[in-house]
């Protein structure tokens, strides 16, 4: 299977070849240019760029109104740090092919050293192209430039919109987005703008920088790139037709998370295709929607003419999946060329929990992408029974303390320390962050985050509990705050790590043990053979259930801890052998929160809500793996893992787990628990093992994953289960329900490694001894 992906997208990374004449019109536009007194000023049909002596470039729509301007460059260097220009001369001059050019020569601070910065900016229709050539010393870090501009009296606030790109696996598998480009779009009434780069963090832009990184070129200087269109239409469509590709498309809803209130209604889904040639086109467009059990609830095709230059919007009807959630591809196509587009759409209707604080259901990460908005998300978190959130404190990251105490849910708080300071710092570290805890009403203080690097060693326990632990224990105790701690939640159940723990003295200093019981490519009931587990990046160590039941073991000699699962996760890069399809980790994620419930969890905080990385939210990163926790899509459309999840906050909200279960059949396996509804049992086969993707090329980490309405497991097993009444219902990772058949007191329930929820069993009986 290659691993070049790139070479499957249609367009290539923005920042290549930008095509001028074409931008957003079909004809080309004549360039003006003029001088004076220090000004240059080049215009274009619906554009003009003024630039300045002290380094103003202002970019202004066609009526003369500025509403772009920025006079700086910032460039970065390892030896003399950020450096600032502090001046520029513009001049006009002309490209190597003639076309017309603003060249601004930046005035650079002494302490950058031999650093020259030009700034070259030319115009096309409704279009600036904006290149700053940067040369000087190979200390210089071209990841760190950036430009200035301030957006004149927008009527919305700026967006940071990742242009993104459907593309199919060569290796086969499902297909995922990659991002071809980042945009920062302003908005004045019905006009729009936008900067568009090939790559910029959000993390490092605000409402003076744009974050610009340079590409170092052959020569050896740096070249940074960005481009300006005015526009009426939406940021990918603006990009395809921008940068003159043949095809775009893009889906939506205009409903919060592609997420309705029951089965049956209507959901709409729209449709733009933008052709970015210089001739009209006619465009086939097709699509199809299907459900979790592969379904097809809508399908057609129809031929539209998409003008040069211009959209044709289109209105997909379905009706809401029964199945709780389906995906939908819409295909344009033309001349044996293809884009295409996906999203989720999903049913999760409104539901009363009960738990309260005593909910196990938590999410292990603030929320750091409120869109459309903070209520909303969090409207979202409590359907799906989010009862807690782990980190939260005033001028923290996220939502304030007080955003979680009006809706009743619980809040932590996680802060890292760092092992290598001295004593005199470790109690300073250990009295602001105590304080800090305790100003935000936590009821938990999480002390750091994965400090037992290396793994399965054991080595950095002892300066844990020196600089970090028994620092804060020591002041929280002086100050009586009642806040409760947990060790830093650890990367795996590191034994060798828990025993030195234990031995230097760190187990009385904690109210609960926390970790993070990373999986692979295991199903979560998982227990590996023998002791001597691989902590290598895809070991035995990472597994869910073999790793709990150690610390249970260590527990039953040291004493019993609350135990917290303070990141859990079923990670979804696609096409991997180690991660899970989007079918299994909806399994996985419901298998996890059961095994989790039955074994006596405190709290499982879920790792993470979004697919995306904090810093570049919504940026499509395909090969990260950090990107791909989430329970929802980058375009906040729901994973069938959201879906999973709240199955299990629902149906196990008031549960009271009585133990395992265990039948003749070895293979056949169970949870019981009581619930205020009457008994129910989560049941599940190992027919086919424990181990997800078997037949993977271990060189290899790419793995062609099935769809997700494929189901995964080939091995059907019937078991007799007894019945409390005349009826038993089962209910599936999603919340699928379905009766089952009763007779004589017995029902027939077929099994495999899917696990799934049975109400109304009386299976007391077979509880394991």
């Amino acid at each position: 299977m290659t691993s070049d992906r790139s070479a499957l997208t249609r367009r290539g990374l923005l920042g290549a070849t930008f095509a001028a004449g074409v931008l957003l019109a079909a004809e080309a536009s004549p360039v003006e240019a003029w001088a004076a007194e220090g000004d240059v000023t080049l215009s274009a049909s619906g554009v003009s760029v003024l630039a300045s002596v002290g380094g103003r470039v202002a970019i202004r729509d066609g009526s003369g109104t500025t509403r772009s301007a920025g006079s700086k460059f910032q460039i970065k260097d390892s030896a003399a740090g950020i450096q600032l220009s502090t001046g520029g001369t513009p001049v006009l001059t002309a490209l190597a092919d003639g076309t017309p050019a603003i060249r601004m020569d930046y005035t650079m601070p002494a302490a950058a050293g031999a650093v020259t910065v030009a700034g070259y900016f030319t115009v096309s229709t409704n279009h600036v192209h904006l290149e700053w050539h940067v040369t000087g010393p190979s200390t210089l870090i071209p990841d760190g430039f950036l430009f200035s501009r301030a957006i004149q009296a927008p009527t919305e606030a700026d967006a940071y919109v990742p242009v993104t790109e459907w593309v199919r696996d060569a290796g086969g598998g499902i297909p995922y987005e990659h991002t071809t480009g980042i945009a920062h779009a302003s908005t004045w009434g019905s006009l729009h703008g936008m900067f568009l780069l090939a790559d910029s963090r959000q993390a490092w832009t605000n409402a003076t920088w744009i974050h610009a990184p340079g590409v170092v070129q052959s020569d050896g200087s740096i070249v940074s790139t960005a481009d300006f269109f005015f526009s009426d239409k939406r940021p990918s469509a603006t990009a395809s037709i921008g940068t003159a590709q043949d095809l775009g498309i893009e889906i939506w809803t205009e409903q919060p998370f592609n997420l309705w209130a029951a089965a049956g209604a209507t959901a709409s889904i729209h449709v733009q295709v933008a052709n970015g040639a210089a001739a009209t086109r006619a465009v086939d467009l097709d699509w199809w929607v299907k459900d979790f059990n592969g379904t097809q609830l809508t399908g057609g095709n129809l031929t539209g003419s998409v003008p040069a230059g211009g959209t044709w919007d289109h209105v997909i009807s379905v009706p809401t999946p029964a199945a709780g959630i389906a995906t939908a591809e819409v295909i344009a196509s033309y001349g044996g060329q293809e884009a295409f587009a996906r999203t989720n759409i999903g049913v999760l209707g409104a539901h009363t929990y009960q738990s309260g604080s005593e909910s196990m259901f938590g999410m292990a990460n603030y929320p750091w992408l409120q869109v459309p908005s903070a209520d909303a998300l969090l409207d979202l978190w409590q359907l799906a029974g989010v009862n807690r959130v782990r980190i939260a404190y005033d001028g923290g990251p996220g939502l304030p303390p007080a955003e979680f105490d009006a809706r009743g849910m619980a809040h932590n708080i996680e802060l890292q320390p760092d092992l290598t300071v001295d004593d005199a710092a470790a109690a300073t570290w250990a009295q602001a962050n105590t304080d800090k805890a305790v100003a935000a009403g936590a009821e938990y203080f999480e002390v750091g985050n994965e400090l037992n690097r290396p793994f399965n060693t054991g080595d950095a326990a002892q300066a844990y509990i020196d600089k970090a632990l028994r620092p804060v224990r020591d002041y929280a105790a002086s100050i009586g705050a009642d806040v409760k701690l947990l060790n830093n939640g650890l990367a795996g159940m590191d034994e060798p790590w828990v025993e030195n723990f234990i031995a230097g003295g760190g187990w009385d200093l904690i109210d609960g043990f926390a970790y993070h019981p990373g999986r692979g490519n295991f199903t979560p009931d998982y227990i590996p053979d023998g002791d001597d587990w691989d902590a290598g990046a895809t070991g035995t160590y990472w597994n869910f259930l073999g790793g709990l039941r150690k610390l249970q073991a260590i527990m039953a000699v040291h004493g019993e801890k609350e135990i917290w699962l303070t990141e859990a996760y079923a990670c979804t890069r696609p096409n991997g052998w180690w991660n899970d399809t989007y079918r299994a980790a909806a399994e996985n994620v419901f298998l996890t929160l059961a095994l989790a419930k039955a074994e006596g969890i405190r709290n499982v905080c879920w790792y993470q809500f979004h697919d995306s990385v904090l810093g570049r939210p919504q940026v499509a990163d395909p090969e990260n793996v950090e990107y791909h926790f989430g329970l929802v899509n980058r375009d906040t459309s729901p994973k069938p893992s959201l879906l999973a999840y709240a199955t299990a906050a629902r149906e196990l909200d008031q549960a009271t787990p009585r133990g395992w279960l265990a039948f003749a059949d070895p293979l056949a396996k169970g949870l019981l628990f009581d619930t205020p509804a009457g008994e129910a049992a989560v049941l599940w086969h190992r027919a086919d093992g424990y181990i997800l993707n078997p037949d993977h090329d271990p060189a290899d980490r790419n793995f062609p994953a099935p769809e997700v309405w494929e189901d995964h497991w080939p091995t059907k097993t019937g078991l007799s289960v007894k019945a409390a009444g005349s009826s038993l219902t089962r209910v599936d990772c999603i919340g699928q329900r379905a009766a089952m058949p009763v007779s004589n007191g017995r029902a027939t329930v077929v099994l495999d490694g899917a696990p799934r929820l049975f109400l109304g069993t009386d299976l007391a009986a077979n509880l394991a001894a």
